[in-house]
């Protein structure tokens, strides 16, 4: 097992593994930008290396940064979290030549997952089902057009690269294709340097459903069940759960079977999702492959409290060469769990947003758990991804969990910038979330109705807690860069520090 970790990563997912890292007595390194100087994460770890300016290039998506960093900490191992260069092949290539363990795949199966083309080709190879589409060898823009009559419109052009959804356009005319050609492969190659294109059938308000698997270096592969993620906007998610409530015992038994297939056919290793667009619903309903995150997932967190598997726990014994601790008939699901992700964000105009926690008091209460890298008194840049915390609901069953969602996201306050917890709310609220009756284009379809529904201004409840810690001398206020309680509270002004 290792002795020390570098997290290269920062907010909530590196406050995550660095919790995980203390109670497997392992030391945890973290790195740290200028603009994270004082952040959760830089002062949580029991070391912290800076590597750059805010800038993520010049930082957080610097490899030589992030090795030197390992090397100069005495770390054994790299853990990246997700987004940055968790999904880097080059990355896992040079903690290889470093000498460091990758906590993840080996890098070969990260270049060939992270082509959407050598994934499909190895699904279908597999047996897993796809999206019906094509690939032209002539990638000139008569070839992809000629591609996608002969799929048949509606029809989405999409680049073999990243993810995200950027580069990727909808077409469902004629007239529009050499348009959504031109910009797909544009955007394409500014983002990922290589401007492949491939067609698929569009398939009409599909659900999304995910898979996660494990592996180690013995040939086992589990999974460990779905997760429903089809309330999402611009292709990034806003809620997910665990169970499906569209997934039967016998639907949910051919799922898991074809990714436990992929992950086989990749010779995958350590912890990964295998994505599906899922028509229908019951035994009657089809899947299809669409692809495979080689990585720990933002909403991992529903699985570990449905399954009750810690997953980052997991991956750190994979990576250290440790066998799975359990066989697919061990692993079974009980009750429901909802992550709703709070972002620093307008509700409205879904703009990122800037400045300083002036308030900031998560939820205590039974069933609930919030993962999160900030504290009252942080400031939120503009740098980086505005995820504030993800709060994560457990219940019996799944009304159980949706309604001790909502009571927690009424019970976190938040002052000095905007979130979404207000849209957050109405969502669990929606009747059609609360039937099951939602599918990938529920939020453009209801997006009218629940911003007319929506209001900028903190609720009467929070600006009372505000006036209250005011009035008490508890509120955070700010000295040089960091962030001291008045009321000189040493468990709150030491932050991180440990007596």
């Amino acid at each position: 097992m290792f002795n020390r970790i570098l997290i290269a990563n920062r907010g909530e997912i590196a406050v995550r593994v660095m919790r995980a890292c203390r109670e497997m007595g392992i030391e945890s390194v973290a790195v740290y930008s200028d603009a994270d100087r004082m952040s959760l994460h830089t002062t949580l770890a029991d070391r912290a290396v800076r590597i750059g300016p805010a800038a993520p290039g010049e930082s957080y998506l610097s490899i030589d940064a992030i090795v030197d960093a390992a090397r100069a900490s005495g770390a054994q191992a790299v853990h990246p979290g997700y987004g940055f260069l968790s999904e880097n092949q080059d990355l896992a290539s040079a903690c290889t030549a470093a000498g460091l363990t990758f906590i993840g795949p080996p890098a070969d199966v990260i270049a060939g997952m992270g082509s959407k083309i050598v994934a499909r080709r190895l699904a279908k190879d597999a047996g897993v089902p796809v999206v019906p589409g094509e690939t032209p060898t002539d990638q000139s823009d008569a070839s992809i057009a000629a591609a996608a009559t002969g799929v048949g419109l509606p029809v989405l052009i999409k680049p073999s690269e990243g993810g995200g959804g950027i580069g990727m356009k909808e077409v469902r005319d004629v007239a529009q294709l050499a348009g959504a050609i031109a910009q797909a492969r544009r955007e394409a190659t500014a983002a990922f340097g290589d401007g492949t294109l491939y067609v698929e059938r569009l398939i009409e308000a599909p659900r999304h459903v995910e898979f996660q698997v494990l592996a180690d270096h013995h040939g086992h592969v589990v999974h460990l069940f779905e997760r429903e993620c089809s309330i999402q906007r611009r292709h990034q998610k806003v809620i997910e759960e665990t169970p499906s409530i569209a997934l039967t015992p016998s639907l949910r038994e051919r799922m898991g079977g074809a990714a436990v297939a992929v992950a086989h056919a990749t010779g995958y290793r350590n912890a990964g999702t295998i994505e599906f667009l899922l028509e229908g619903t019951g035994d009657a309903a089809r899947f299809y492959f669409l692809e495979m995150n080689t990585r720990l997932q933002v909403e991992h967190p529903v699985t570990e409290q449905v399954v009750g598997v810690d997953l980052v726990r997991a991956q750190i014994r994979v990576a250290a060469g440790e066998p799975l601790a359990w066989a697919q008939r061990d692993l079974h699901q009980r009750g429901h769990a909802i992550e709703a992700r709070v972002y620093a964000e307008d509700p409205i105009t879904r703009l990122p947003q800037a400045g300083r926690l002036l308030l900031y008091r998560e939820p205590s209460m039974p069933g609930v758990r919030i993962d999160s890298g900030v504290i009252e008194g942080s400031e939120v840049g503009v740098h980086y991804d505005p995820l504030l915390a993800k709060l994560i609901a457990w219940g019996e069953t799944r009304d159980a969990a949706r309604r001790r969602a909502l009571e927690a996201l009424r019970h976190f306050p938040i002052l000095g910038i905007r979130t979404n917890i207000a849209l957050l709310v109405e969502l669990l609220e929606h009747p059609r979330f609360i039937a099951g009756s939602i599918d990938t284009r529920f939020l453009d379809s209801e997006a009218a109705t629940l911003s007319a529904r929506l209001s900028t201004e903190p609720p009467a409840d929070v600006l009372a807690i505000a006036a209250a810690a005011r009035s008490s001398g508890t509120v955070t206020t700010t000295q040089g860069h960091g962030a001291v309680r008045s009321d000189s509270d040493p468990w709150t002004s030491l932050r991180g520090a440990r007596v």
